[in-house]
């Protein structure tokens, strides 16, 4: 039980909070249209987490073999041999059926609409996730732009189960620090693997470091660049109280500065592989994002 679990990584359940980010910042909306269902948006939540579960065991089941070859995944259920290919795959369907379950009582709460809609876009999460593990996970650019693909696909299926309609400049700044994110693991594996990168991941062998470092500078200061522009694009929904008047999220964009540029640091220093395993142990980094969520909070408390 304790592999099967594992084969599901429910650590990285922590991504779903993107589900969250369209009706968190619509509760800021100052026509005060946020009657929406918060059981709903919860039921998003969890589709999404079953269902990107699935899609790890299918992608651990393809990458059995490399992940053999990987100082990390090599201790993965299924490359190790604790989960047979055969046991994945019935484990994948399961999941899969379990998340569609989730989504009923945001066909009761939000209605037809609403939940058909919030199924499509998971659907197609899931379409995505399998296209990238057959064959987009070995072509260059190609390959993080469907991971980000789907981290937008989360903040679009938590709108539709919310029934509102998605930031622009929201969706711009996710998809950005998705890039950011996964170009930044690419660089991570190649400073703790050195040559022996390209048995982990084939697609490494179609990169350079210079590359690799030079689009995650450019994917961190687009996803800066996109923030502040959701900073200035919401300035009256913000604004401080005092004459004059003040952007108060512009405090954010502090806090989101120095994650940014701390990951780029730790990964061209080679402390981490993987910015998601940075997120959950380095302790600066904890302590800006505390920060980030705490300021936002509190102004959203204000309104």
């Amino acid at each position: 039980m304790r592999d099967f679990i594992r084969l599901a990584r429910p650590k990285q359940w922590a991504k779903g909070v993107f589900v969250l980010i369209g009706p968190f910042y619509a509760l800021a909306d100052p026509a005060g249209e946020h009657d929406f269902s918060l059981l709903s948006v919860l039921a998003a939540l969890v589709a999404f987490s079953l269902a990107s579960s699935g899609c790890y065991v299918i992608n651990d089941i393809r990458d059995r073999e490399s992940d053999r070859h990987h100082p990390r995944k090599r201790s993965r259920p299924i490359a190790s041999g604790a989960v047979s290919p055969s046991q994945g795959w019935i484990y994948a369907i399961v999941l899969y059926v379990l998340a569609a379950l989730a989504l009923v009582p945001a066909w009761f709460e939000a209605g037809a609409e609403a939940a058909g809609i919030t199924a499509l876009v998971v659907g197609l999460y899931v379409a995505n996730v399998i296209a990238y593990s057959f064959r987009l996970k070995h072509i260059v650019i190609v390959d993080v732009m469907s991971l980000s693909l789907g981290f937008v696909l989360r903040v679009l299926g938590g709108c539709a189960a919310a029934g509102i309609e998605p930031s622009t400049w929201l969706l711009n700044c996710t998809f950005f620090l998705a890039m950011f994110l996964a170009f930044g693991k690419r660089l991570g594996e190649r400073r703790t693997m050195g040559d022996q990168v390209d048995q982990a991941r084939l697609v490494q062998g179609r990169y350079t470091e210079d590359l690799l470092r030079m689009v995650v500078v450019m994917t961190a200061v687009a996803t800066l660049v996109t923030y502040a522009g959701y900073v200035q694009d919401r300035g009256d929904v913000w604004l401080g109280s005092w004459r004059g008047g003040f952007n108060l999220l512009w405090l954010t964009m502090l806090p989101a500065t120095f994650a940014l540029l701390r990951c780029i640091v730790l990964v061209e220093r080679g402390e981490y592989d993987d910015p998601t395993e940075l997120a959950l142990r380095d302790r600066p980094f904890q302590v800006a994002a505390g920060v980030f969520g705490a300021i936002t909070l509190a102004l959203l408390a204000l309104r």
